[in-house]
């Protein structure tokens, strides 16, 4: 099914609109690729019919195969794992040592199937901190199907490729020729969630948190939206607070409520105590 021009500009302006992805004019064929097959499937004779629906739906049900369209997976165990590292071998105990008896909290924004957060927590439990301190572990994402995959804990080797074989024997078994399976104390230690961060709504629920991974999501986002999402991280953020992105992401055009600092080798956004 083809996607007009004119049917392009509406439809993207209200998924920019709603959930917060951007489609420059250039991916115009991109969008008509991931959304054809929804819009046949659906029954509808038309991006126009289906732009409509979208509009004025009640129910969700076809936003939420929106979002499971157009939604990327491109994530693995072990993905810059320096930002981690810093987490636990610095953050963490600068966090304790005030001598606090609150809990360090920690969301996984936009998680897809889960190895980021699986990562956090599996690099803080090589460390001991879960048998010393309270650490609450919070993982989110728009997609309903990806957070099903990651309570199930069930992997490809492409998931798995940069994770360290000792790790890989020590958290997984495999199950399947090519599926493997991680232990279920780790999953267990997560609260997943189904959130949309354009939602001011999910962002007041869930972050109030001391430390916000929200890795390699802004690449899909307009920078007023992503000024937005920011603006909401730093009104809920907790004192310390800290906001890890991308490598390839940059916030320093966006706001000036986080300070960029190089800690041991990682850039880390703090926010800044007015």
């Amino acid at each position: 099914m083809k996607l007009s021009v004119n049917e392009f500009t509406i439809l993207r302006d209200l998924i920019h609109e709603r959930i917060g992805n951007f489609y420059s004019d250039d991916k115009r064929e991109l969008l008509e690729d991931k959304l054809s097959p929804v819009v046949i499937e659906s029954g509808f004779d038309s991006f126009l019919d289906y732009y409509y629906a979208l509009k004025y739906e009640t129910t969700g049900d076809e936003w939420q195969k929106l979002k499971e369209a157009i939604r990327v997976p491109e994530t693995y165990f072990w993905r810059e794992i320096d930002r981690i590292q810093v987490l636990v071998d610095i953050l963490v105990p600068q966090y304790f040592a005030t001598g606090t008896l609150k809990p360090l909290r920690i969301w996984s924004a936009a998680c897809s199937s889960g190895e980021e957060p699986l990562s956090i927590a599996m690099a803080l439990n090589e460390a001991g901190w879960f048998q010393r301190a309270k650490i609450e572990i919070v993982a989110s994402d728009m997609s309903v199907k990806a957070i099903e995959k990651a309570k199930q804990g069930i992997y490809t080797p492409y998931s798995l490729r940069n994770l360290p074989d000792a790790m890989r024997a020590k958290y997984f078994k495999q199950v399947e020729e090519r599926k493997w399976q991680i232990t279920p104390e780790l999953p267990a230690r997560i609260s997943w969630r189904i959130a949309n961060l354009m939602a001011r709504s999910d962002l007041a629920r869930l972050a109030t948190v001391n430390v916000i991974f929200c890795r390699n999501v802004f690449i899909y986002f307009s920078d007023e939206h992503i000024r937005k999402i920011v603006n909401s991280f730093y009104e809920f953020m907790l004192n310390p607070g800290y906001l890890f992105v991308g490598a390839s992401e940059s916030l320093l055009r966006i706001t000036t409520d986080f300070e960029l600092q190089d800690i041991s080798g990682a850039y880390v956004y703090v926010k800044k105590i007015v």
